[in-house]
């Protein structure tokens, strides 16, 4: 065996692959406004506003919502909450490409 404990399970909320790209852009950033992360993620309007609501609910991201001039601005920002969840994630996969690679 490769010495990688298997038994352990991966944070689901963050596994989720459109999640998973949020929390990834919002790990190098303080903010991100919600079409920079659309054009980051790849993700359409409706499907980053859900997925970024759920991240929110759990508690691994704040959402801001101001107007500039007469436009509504969203932003998101990793929390301190989210910024553990995501350390332990990577280094759940890392531990994994350790166990895995010649």
């Amino acid at each position: 065996m490769t010495g990688f404990d298997f038994s352990g399970d991966p944070d689901r909320v963050i596994h989720e692959p459109a999640r998973l790209k949020i929390m990834a852009v919002l790990s190098v950033v303080e903010s991100a406004d919600f079409m920079y992360l659309m054009r980051e993620t790849g993700l359409t309007r409706g499907n980053l506003s859900v997925q970024l609501t759920r991240l929110k609910d759990v508690g691994y991201i704040r959402i801001s919502k101001e107007f500039v001039g007469k436009s509504p601005r969203t932003t998101a920002s990793m929390t301190v909450v989210g910024r553990r969840a995501f350390d332990k994630y990577r280094a759940y996969l890392t531990d994994i490409l350790r166990a895995t690679s010649s």
